[in-house]
Order: C-alpha cells, then structure tokens, then sequence
C-alpha cells in the first residue's frame, strides 16, 4: 500500500473525473503509475540497446552509415 499527498489541485481534478466516469480515484491512480512505468522501462531498454550497439560499433563488430542514406533507405530524404 502507498500513501500519497497529492497536491489538492490534482486531487480535486481526479475526484471531479471519478465522478464523470464512475470509476475510483484509486483506478485512475493506479493506471497512471502504470503507465509511467511502462515509459521509464521502455526509455531504460532504449538506453540499454544504444549503450551495447555502441560497444559493438567501438569494437569493430558493428558498423555505421551515414544520415543521409539512413534517411533514404526509410524513405525519409528530402
């Protein structure tokens, strides 16, 4: 269990949408933290994949190309 001081602005907000929605407080609560964690694991597996491609490009095992073509060959080039 947590306990949380939500500043009473946000509280107020969240309250007013339970109302609307019919749903508590606590599930509006509870998605939004899922959420977020959801995003900072996903930024930790972006940095994760960066950092090893990196090692592998400092190694000689991986290579690079240039902006230019990378853009070309998505279809992303002027």
């Amino acid at each position: 269990m947590i306990a949380l001081r939500l500043p009473h602005e946000i509280e107020d907000r969240l309250a007013a949408l339970a109302r609307r929605t019919g749903r508590s407080t606590d599930d509006y609560a509870r998605d939004a933290i899922l959420d977020h964690l959801k995003d900072i694991e996903q930024d930790i597996e972006d940095v994760e994949l960066a950092e090893s491609r990196l090692e592998a490009i400092q190694r000689g095992e991986a290579g690079t190309i240039p902006l230019s073509e990378a853009m070309a060959r998505y279809g992303l080039a002027d």
